[in-house]
C-alpha cells in the first residue's frame, strides 16, 4: 500500500490544558515510527513537539527537526534527533519543512501551528503543492476552524473544492487512512 515517506507535523510548543493532547501526540509519533514514516517537525524538545518526537524516537523512528537559530539560543532545540537543521529564520524553517514533506498533519497548537497550517492550505489552493493536509481533531480542537472554513465557503470567500484540502481525522488511525487514500501518494 502506498504511503508518504515523510510527514510534516505541525503542533504546539506547549502541551495544552489537557493531558490527552500529549497522549495523542505521543500516539501519533509512535504510530508513525511503527508504520515507517519519517517525522519532520519544528525541532523543539518542549510541548507537543517534544512529545511526538520523543515517542517516534522511542519507537525506532527517524525524526528530523528544523529550528531557527533564535530558538536554539533559547535552548529549546531537541538534541537527540536523527537530524537537526538549524536555519536563520522562521520563513526558512517553514519552507524547509514543507520541502521535506510528502504530507502534512496538524495537531493542536497556537499561532505558530495556525500560521504553518494556513500557509500550506493556501499553497494547496494555489497549486504550489498537491500534498495532503490532515487536521487531527483531538478533543474537537479544530472544530471552530472547520466551522470558519465552512463559513468562508458559505460567504463566497473559499471555493468548495479548496475547502476539501483541510481533511479531518478523528484519531490517529484515521490520519493514516486519509493519507493512504490520497491519489497523490500512490506510487
Amino acid at each position: 500500500m502506498a504511503k508518504p515517506k515523510t510527514i510534516c507535523v505541525y503542533c504546539g510548543s506547549a502541551v495544552g490544558a489537557r493531558a490527552e493532547y500529549r497522549t495523542i501526540a505521543a500516539e501519533l509519533g509512535t504510530a508513525m515510527a511503527e508504520a515507517d514514516f519519517r517525522l519532520v517537525y519544528g525541532g523543539a524538545h518542549v510541548g507537543l513537539m517534544g512529545a511526538i518526537a520523543d515517542a517516534a524516537l522511542a519507537a525506532g523512528g527517524e525524526v528530523v527537526g528544523v529550528i531557527p537559530q533564535q530558538l536554539v539560543d533559547r535552548e529549546v532545540a531537541h538534541r537527540g534527533l536523527t537530524e537537526l537543521h538549524v536555519v536563520r529564520t522562521m520563513h526558512e524553517r517553514k519552507h524547509m519543512m514543507a520541502e521535506l514533506a510528502d504530507a502534512f498533519v496538524a495537531l493542536p497548537g497556537g499561532y505558530g501551528t495556525l500560521d504553518e497550517l494556513c500557509e500550506v492550505l493556501g499553497w494547496a489552493q494555489l497549486a504550489i503543492h498537491e500534498k495532503p493536509i490532515v487536521l487531527l481533531d483531538a478533543l474537537e480542537y479544530w472544530q471552530p476552524l472547520f466551522a470558519m472554513l465552512d463559513r468562508a465557503v458559505e460567504e463566497g470567500f473559499l471555493q468548495p473544492q479548496y475547502r476539501q484540502h483541510a481533511m479531518r481525522a478523528a484519531g490517529v488511525a484515521d490520519v493514516f487512512r486519509l493519507l493512504q487514500a490520497e491519489r497523490s501518494l500512490r506510487r
